[in-house]
């Protein structure tokens, strides 16, 4: 996910985006975790995309205030 799309999102989108991709990396962890998991690469692409989310709701706050 580029950071240009996740910026273009409202503060509502973007709360519930952390929150879907929070529910989705806790999944792959669990399944890493059991051994289920053949994708791991997707692990630290989740983390990044949280955190471009979260630098992007950030910057919206802060322009709100």
């Amino acid at each position: 996910m580029q950071f240009k799309e996740v910026k273009a999102k409202s503060v509502e989108e973007l709360h519930k985006l952390v929150n879907d991709l929070k529910a989705e990396l806790w999944t792959l962890e669990f399944r890493n975790s059991t051994g289920s998991l053949e994708q791991t690469h997707k692990i630290p692409q989740l983390r990044k995309d949280i955190a471009r989310a979260l630098t992007a709701l950030k910057q919206k706050e802060m322009e709100t205030k």
